[in-house]
Order: C-alpha cells, then structure tokens, then sequence
C-alpha cells in the first residue's frame, strides 16, 4: 500500500489549504495531524460507503472527501487557525477502524506534509 500526501504549506489565519492522498488502492483513509511536542491526533476520516467523521475542532471548517475514480483523497481546510499548524498525515485501512480516531488502528501510513498557518 502506498499513500502520497500532497498539499501543505503556508497560510494566514483565515485562509485555506488543499490536501490531498493519493494511494494505491481502495481504502478507507483518514487524516492525521502532529504539532510539535504533540501527540499525533484524529482530524477526519472517510470511507467507501461515504461515511465521514470530524474531530470537533474541525466541524464546519473542514471536509474531507474522495476522487474514487483517482483513489484520492482530499482535505479542503478553510478558515485554518494558528493551532491547526502541524505535519498533516494521511493513513489507511480496509474499512473504517473502531475506534476511527485511533492512529494505532491505521496500518498504512503516507509522508507527512507540513501546514503553517500564521496569525
């Protein structure tokens, strides 16, 4: 399995960001994100049925969706914050795992990308 993560850089507060996973298959795939002296942490998931979990401090800014015709899958990020800076990254299981919000439950992980936002 192989993932592709693609999209990051740097933004102001209130701006927006495009990410994108691109793998070799079909999966469920969530997003991941790690601050410095963080622990990596739940941001959305999606799977094949079109199921979609947010962690709470992305609702309504937030949407995660998928290319299927591409295996992609994407993380529009608008209205980012200063605490949404972090290494962005994508992961995969066959299904959605539970608990969704358990990187540990993911076995299949991309490089991270790095999202700045400034204030």
């Amino acid at each position: 399995v192989q993932l592709q993560a693609s999209g990051g850089g740097l933004v102001q507060a209130g701006g927006s960001l495009r990410l994108s996973c691109a793998s070799s298959g079909r999966y469920a795939t969530g997003w991941f994100r790690q601050a410095p002296g963080k622990e990596r942490e739940f941001v959305a998931v999606i799977g094949w049925s079109g199921t979609r979990y947010y962690t709470d401090s992305v609702k309504g800014r937030f949407t995660i969706s998928r290319d299927g015709a591409k295996n992609t899958v994407c993380l529009q990020m608008n209205s980012l914050k200063p605490e949404d800076t972090a290494v962005y990254y994508c992961a995969a299981h066959s299904v959605i795992p539970d608990p969704y919000y358990d990187p540990q439950k993911f076995p299949y992980w991309g490089q991270g990308t790095q999202v700045t936002v400034s204030s």
